[in-house]
């Protein structure tokens, strides 16, 4: 198994300093890179103060200018807010500057309060139509000059300025519904998966509708899987409990962004009370240490060897869930140093 980092630029409340949470992103990411993380993702997010990520681009940018080995991912750009120029020549350009480093993460986004603001009509449930125009769009503007007349976009013969460095650059698809799973394989795209704070039966029946989508499409899909899940590593009670509040926290804000039950005052959502969430999420301490990367060293070792059952290639260790920063460099040092030697050293003893 491989070990992606993802995290935001992420501020709960304005007593925080924004030069403090950028220069902390930085410290994880450079800690990733040292430790052999394979990728570092960004995300896109805008007008909300806890995922700060209005060009996954720029911030990647400025980690690899920073970490030399890291692999850089976008995770993911929602196609519906871009043109397919404009998202080929800045996809292009970082892994121009990079030296080949780009690992390009295309979705169809998750809040309708984003869509109601960037693209006003549009419903986030058919958004996933723009992806999928959108992708065959950006890989042909790659290769050379390209005329598009689809359903979303037309404009004249065109082509990205510059072109990626690699020959082949990475795609990645963020997937839970089976039409995006048998999108992905049948384009033979990477895939990623977020089951939330659903138990590990969730993640499995993400398994099965990657195993239905090769069944149908892939006789030739040669495409990697990676999972995410928010992850917490700590050795006391304090920093157990400090995880435990720090995520509820980002739940109630999470729940007010995708049902629109709050609102979002300068940036910072309003949270809302467990129990207006009912069915959404599952709030129970006990019940999200049981289903998230959250635990001590052995427990999170334990966990990851589950999901390396079911066939997940990388793991995307989601460091951003409100903890405080030092917290947060505590717990990824636990998982550098008591979580990652397992797996290496399996894959040495299989190698022998």
């Amino acid at each position: 198994m491989k070990f992606h980092l993802a995290i935001n630029m992420e501020r709960m409340n304005p007593s925080t300093s924004m030069k403090d949470v950028r220069d902390h992103t930085l410290e994880m990411v450079k800690m990733a890179d040292a430790a052999g993380f394979e990728v570092a993702w960004a995300a896109e997010h805008h007008a909300m103060e806890m995922t700060i990520a209005p060009n996954p681009f720029t911030m990647l940018t400025w980690w690899g200018d920073h970490c030399p080995n890291i692999r850089l991912g976008v995770g993911v750009v929602n196609a519906a807010y871009w043109h397919p120029i404009n998202l080929a020549g800045e996809a292009a350009l970082l892994d121009l500057i990079s030296n080949g480093r780009l690992e390009f993460g295309i979705g169809s986004g998750a809040y309708q309060r984003e869509f109601d603001r960037m693209f006003p009509g549009l419903d986030q449930k058919d958004s996933w139509r723009y992806m999928q125009e959108m992708l065959p769009v950006v890989k042909k503007l790659w290769e050379g000059d390209y005329e598009h007349n689809g359903e979303y976009w037309q404009f004249p013969s065109a082509t990205s300025c510059p072109k990626p460095v690699q020959k082949d650059v990475p795609i990645w698809v963020a997937a839970r519904a089976p039409i995006t799973f048998d999108y992905a394989v049948e384009n033979n795209c990477n895939i990623m998966s977020w089951p939330l704070t659903m138990p590990f039966s969730e993640a499995q029946e993400y398994r099965k509708r990657l195993d239905d989508s090769i069944a149908k499409f892939g006789s030739r899909y040669t495409g990697q899987w990676a999972l995410m899940r928010h992850a917490a590593v700590y050795e006391n009670q304090a920093d157990r409990q400090a995880a435990m509040d720090a995520l509820r926290g980002v739940l109630g804000q999470f729940g007010n962004l995708m049902t629109k039950t709050g609102d979002v005052i300068n940036g910072f959502p309003e949270k809302v009370p467990p129990e207006k969430l009912v069915g959404n999420f599952r709030y129970d301490p006990e019940t999200l240490e049981e289903n998230l990367i959250f635990g001590s060293p052995a427990q999170v070792v334990d966990k990851l060897k589950m999901y390396e059952g079911i066939g997940v290639d990388s793991f995307m260790y989601y460091a951003s869930m409100g903890m405080h920063m030092d917290q947060q460099k505590r717990s990824l040092r636990l998982f550098i140093d008591k979580v990652m030697p397992h797996f290496s050293q399996q894959e040495l003893a299989n190698a022998g």
